[in-house]
């Protein structure tokens, strides 16, 4: 073995840290460092411009390799193989199974069977279902959204009754009730009795398993990475107390949970979560006292965030997707279901599933990614994220147990405040365009329009709550719906009426008017409106002359600070019905605001309430 400590430049002298960060406070020339150059997370993590490996003195889990306790490295001792999974929505058991055998020839090699609520399934459907299905082959998963549909034990019995190894029958019927009570407001009676029958009776299935721990629910709500991985560990140890409370010995449970994330777009922070996950589970569960440490190993399903996806712009989803999926991969997920790009519109299409089954692909076929054990191993930045996610999350798990565990601290609506708070500030920064949403508050696409009617449920959070709940629930949505709605408002309004005209009076300074031009068609056209750029204009008159003849409902005014003291109200004596914008905040703000020019837009706007307003001016409601 390599010494570690082998130098691989050895002509190069080393630099210290302490060099390194007087260079940087140098190049600096004077601003604050931590204000400069240190990125603050949802999660409260401080993250360093670079990191060096004296910043991985004592990790120790860096000892232990991979497929090894406490599994941050993978748990898998050689490779990172994943099942590529598809779902489909089972709506005739026939027709499902026609559809399976078609794509596990196709590059599927996990299936994922969605019922609708209290279909009743027994042996004899499965065996429609599974017909020609090598159960050795393939994964095989069963879910029921409102988790009233227990496909584990005719599953069990199917399985039994037939001719194949039933220890190499791989999959899942993860029986979530406390995600079902975070979503409806109401846990089953006997719901945990319920899973411990099902427990008993798929014991001579080893690898199949019965419990589901849904981290994508608090992920689609708005949640932190942090909130996801500490809530959905608290969920966890509330079954193994539960179950293990009611006789079940902790192998027997631990070895029966599923858990399923979320994954989005924060593509090193996501890695780092299914590692950190992996090591607080191992350490929650060797709490338990398993007799194997195998117990304590985290099997993890991700599944593409719907949280981030767009209804405007479809296509940019597929970019994603494609990097979530990079996400959970290199963080060792052993399952991975990749949304389709359209997947938020309601019944997907041929195309954009085979595009979704091609993307886990190409990682596989064409990056190789599934040859190297933990990927992400030897990463100083990596690695520290992993720590300091386990910390953070363990502080934030501690608190749910300190107030009686999962059930009781949502009960007392703990874990909905948190949760709540995170999603106004996240709702914020994107109304506020510091968090990015491409085609939706950020760089549309103008020449796209809504050409059908869309139900208003495209457009408004998934409420599951039942009308005698106990609870306040959790409600997942998409961050960019508010700006969706406000887009397709237009879209309606435009049909029976001309679409309103944002014009660009761009004056004086070539480098201000440009960019503030630029700023201003950008925001604009975030509502649907039609916008009209200009090379610049020599005088106010010649200008709105050029407005008028576009029929343009808004003139935006363009220029440097230092001119709109003069050119703003040239431009607003000789207007007519237009409404006259300001691109920019300048320090004549208030003098222009005495004269009756009250419309400003620059980089600090809510863009979301300022183009409500401006569509409120324009009649379109």
């Amino acid at each position: 073995m390599a010494d570690k400590d082998q130098k691989l430049f050895s002509d190069f002298p080393p630099v210290s840290t302490e060099a390194w960060e007087a260079r940087i406070n140098v190049d600096l020339k004077g601003k604050e460092y931590e204000r400069a150059l240190v990125w603050r997370t949802y999660e409260g993590i401080n993250v360093r411009p670079y990191y060096r490996r004296e910043n991985l003195e004592g990790l120790d889990y860096l000892n232990a390799v991979p497929g090894e306790f406490p599994f941050v490295r993978g748990n898998k001792k050689t490779g990172n193989d994943w099942f590529i999974r598809q779902d489909i929505f089972v709506k005739d058991f026939a027709d499902a199974n026609k559809k399976a055998l078609n794509i596990l020839g196709k590059g599927v090699n996990s299936l994922g069977f969605y019922f609708d609520c209290n279909t009743k399934i027994t042996k004899d459907d499965l065996a429609v279902l599974l017909k020609g299905i090598c159960l050795e082959a393939a994964e095989i998963n069963f879910v029921c959204p409102c988790d009233n549909c227990n496909c584990a034990l005719p599953f069990a019995e199917y399985v039994l009754a037939g001719n194949e190894d039933k220890t190499k029958s791989i999959g899942s019927s993860p029986l979530d009730p406390i995600g079902s009570f975070v979503l409806k407001g109401k846990l089953k009676p006997n719901t945990f009795e319920e899973l411990k029958v099902a427990i008993e009776k798929t014991s001579e299935l080893p690898q199949f398993r019965v419990i589901g721990v849904h981290g994508k629910f608090f992920a689609n709500s708005g949640a932190s990475i942090v909130q996801e991985l500490a809530f959905a560990l608290a969920q966890g140890v509330e079954y193994l107390t539960r179950l293990t409370d009611a006789g079940l010995s902790t192998d027997e449970v631990a070895q029966n949970i599923k858990f399923n994330f979320g994954i989005g777009n924060n593509y090193f922070m996501e890695i780092a979560k299914l590692r950190a996950a992996r090591l607080l589970w191992a350490q929650i569960v060797k709490a338990f006292d398993p007799k194997s440490d195998e117990s304590a190993r985290l099997i993890a399903h991700s599944e593409t965030n719907s949280y981030n996806k767009t209804f405007y712009d479809p296509y940019v989803n597929m970019l994603r997707t494609q990097t979530e999926a990079m996400s959970a991969v290199l963080g060792g997920a052993d399952s991975i279901t990749v949304l389709p790009f359209n997947a938020i519109f309601g019944d997907t299409t041929e195309f954009s599933e085979r595009i979704a089954r091609n993307q886990q692909i190409l990682l596989k076929e064409e990056a190789h990614l599934d040859k190297i054990a933990d990927p992400g191993a030897g990463s100083y930045y990596i690695e520290n994220l992993t720590v300091s996610l386990a910390e953070h999350a363990w502080n934030l798990f501690l608190q749910v147990q300190d107030k009686g565990g999962f059930v009781q601290a949502f009960k007392d609506g703990f874990i909905q405040n948190e949760i709540k708070a995170m999603a106004a500030k996240r709702n914020a920064n994107v109304a506020l365009r510091r968090e990015n949403l491409l085609g939706v508050n950020q760089f549309p696409n103008s020449s796209e329009t809504a050409k059908e009617e869309f139900p208003e449920w495209v457009f408004q959070a998934s409420d599951l709550t039942e009308a005698d709940a106990e609870v306040e629930t959790l409600k997942p949505y998409r961050a960019a719906q508010p700006f969706e709605a406000l887009r397709y408002k237009t879209d309606v309004y435009a049909k029976s009426n001309k679409r309103p005209v944002a014009f660009m009076l761009p004056m004086g300074n070539l480098a201000f008017r440009k960019a503030r031009a630029q700023f201003s068609t950008n925001f604009f056209a975030v509502a649907g409106f039609e916008v009209i750029d200009n090379n610049g204009f020599k005088t106010a008159k010649e200008g709105l002359e050029a407005a008028r003849a576009k029929n343009a409902d808004i003139v935006v005014l363009c220029c440097s600070d230092e001119e709109y003291a003069e050119l703003a109200p040239q431009v607003a004596q000789l207007l007519g019905k237009e409404i006259l914008v300001i691109a920019g905040a300048p320090e004549c703000k208030t003098e222009l605001e005495t004269k009756g020019i009250s419309n400003f837009i620059h980089m600090k706007s809510n863009i979301l309430e300022e183009l409500k307003a401006y569509q409120e001016k324009l009649g379109i409601r």
